[in-house]
């Protein structure tokens, strides 16, 4: 018998709409009494957020927000910007949270562009978000987050947070999406060379990055997982609806410091955490360490950190996971999956291996490193150079209000990321730079990373990044930007790399000092860029 499919059709007993409005459900009802928030003096447990996300979602409802409306938010990691995550949704509403470190221009162009109806903010930011207020001529409900853990700050709204959820019912009836495809959450990417864009999330790919989190790191239930990645990061790369599936502890941190991370490591029982490269070695190098007796496992992304730091972070006891991927594709969406005989490989085999990017997350349907010119998959010999290219349910809906952007990015059916990388012949794939990272120097072609790589390798090195400086001869060469941990001169960093690279590849200078970077620790390599095309 042939089945045509037509006679079985969906109906509410067997389909339902992926949706991370349906975590929070689940673990009411399962685990009210098991711990949700731990935030200073602030604990509350999974009944009691769960009340707190439904008074929230029915006081917007009270005002007027409904399906398609922006609910903008500018706050750092609060409990507040986590409930934002769960109870906006459920509305069908379309949370915005952004970067605090976001000037007041960029950030009223954000306002107006994604059409804002609501705006949370912390009130230490209340003096920039009053001005990108102005800017964007909107008339906003601006509502005031007073955070008892924070600096305290002027008031600029109609009604604080607390005051709003007394507006709300607590037992509030809220739904799934009348389509999971329909918008949940909208991120701009950072602008560094325009404007930004605004990348769509979906009901259907938050779900699916937020099961994704669970396979990919093997996650086991009541997870304590320590907020040091910024929430408004791709949505806390989905993990504000992971942690909450799961029935887990959020532990939140303003603004990370040493001593606070490890205060939370020994105090409250972390066991998993996700950051930046610079996040890990704020945590290597602290002067001063509290033991804690769990493992703990971290997540990063961007490129690797020193083997050193991942050395130091393991004899702590805590395992490292490099990730890669975009805003446009949920945050991480390749892992550098471990395999288990890498374990009996030499410590630097073992490091040159996890260095690269690796393979798709468990549920992406694939990711390749293709040839732009033809859409083809390039060899996989690690060499060949392309553009990495993703397909599948945890890829953007597209960009808001730009159709041609969009539609460049999915060019032949794969979102385009910008990224060049070669894929080895197991198909792991490593990055050897960004597009505009690649430095063109008297027609050769020169990965940054590469550059970045043989530096890394100094034991002095702490963070590094090459840029390409203007040169009469070579229309551009390469510039290394170097922050120190040890003593070292331009000289020995210049020997050092004479005996890894090839003479066209090595830096023609060396600039020491801090390295200026965005809030989730990316170095910013276009202000570094324009500070020497100043300069000459």
């Amino acid at each position: 018998m042939t089945f045509s499919g037509s006679e079985l059709d969906r109906n509410a007993a067997n389909y339902a709409a992926m949706s991370p409005v349906s975590v929070l459900k689940r673990v009411e009802r399962v685990h009210p009494e098991l711990p949700a928030q731990i935030h200073g003096s602030i604990r509350r447990n999974w009944g009691e957020v769960a009340v707190r996300c439904k008074r929230l979602a029915s006081a917007l409802a009270l005002r007027g927000v409904g399906k398609g409306d922006t609910v903008a938010l500018i706050a750092p990691n609060i409990p507040e910007a986590l409930e934002c995550a769960l109870a906006v949704p459920m509305l069908g509403a379309v949370l915005n949270a952004n970067n605090t470190r976001l000037d007041a221009g960029t950030l009223a162009y954000i306002l107006d562009h994604g059409e804002a109806k609501v705006l949370f903010v912390d009130t230490e930011f209340s003096s920039l978000a009053a001005e990108a207020v102005s800017q964007s001529g909107r008339d906003l409900l601006v509502v005031d987050v007073e955070d008892s853990e924070g600096p305290g700050g002027t008031r600029i709204g109609s009604v604080t947070f607390d005051a709003l959820l007394a507006e709300g019912d607590p037992d509030f009836t809220y739904s799934l999406p009348d389509d999971e495809w329909d918008a949940l959450a909208l991120n701009y990417t950072s602008g560094t060379t325009g404007r930004p864009k605004g990348v769509v999330y979906s009901h259907r790919g938050a779900w699916t990055n937020a099961v994704n989190n669970v396979i990919t790191w093997e996650m086991p239930h009541f997870p304590v997982y320590l907020w040091t990645l910024p929430l408004f990061h791709c949505n806390g790369w989905c993990f504000p609806w992971t942690i909450t599936m799961l029935g887990g502890t959020h532990v939140f941190l303003r603004a990370p410091r040493a001593d606070a991370i490890y205060d939370a490591f020994a105090d409250h029982a972390v066991t998993h955490l996700c950051g930046a490269p610079i996040v890990m070695s704020l945590i290597a190098g602290a002067p001063e360490k509290r033991d804690f007796p769990q493992k703990i496992k971290m997540m990063t992304a961007a490129a690797p950190p020193p083997a050193s730091v991942i050395k130091g972070m393991e004899a702590m006891g805590i395992s490292v996971t490099h990730v890669y991927g975009l805003t446009e594709v949920y945050g991480p969406a390749v892992v550098c999956a471990e395999k288990p005989d890498w374990a009996a490989l030499s410590p630097l085999e073992q490091s040159n291996l996890k260095a690269r990017q690796g393979v798709a997350y468990e549920l992406e349907e694939d990711v390749l490193v293709l040839d732009p010119g033809t859409s083809k998959p390039v060899p996989w010999d690690g060499e060949t150079l392309g553009e990495v290219a993703f397909r599948g349910n945890i890829v953007m809906k597209g960009y808001l209000k730009a159709p041609e952007e969009t539609a460049k990015a999915f060019k032949d059916g794969w979102f385009w990321s910008g990224d060049i990388a070669v894929q080895h012949v197991d198909g792991y794939i490593e990055i050897r730079d960004r597009s505009k990272d690649i430095i063109i120097s008297g027609g050769e072609n020169i990965s940054s990373i590469e550059v970045e790589k043989a530096l890394y390798a100094h034991p002095a090195v702490s963070l590094v990044a090459v840029v390409a400086m203007p040169d009469e001869k070579w229309g551009e060469v390469p510039c290394a930007f170097v922050e120190l941990s040890d003593e070292a001169t331009e000289e020995e960093l210049l020997v050092h790399a004479k005996s890894r690279l090839a003479g066209f590849q090595r830096p023609k200078k060396i600039v020491f000092g801090e390295l200026p970077k965005t809030s989730t620790g990316k170095i910013r390599k276009n202000e570094l860029r324009d500070l020497l095309r100043h300069q000459s």
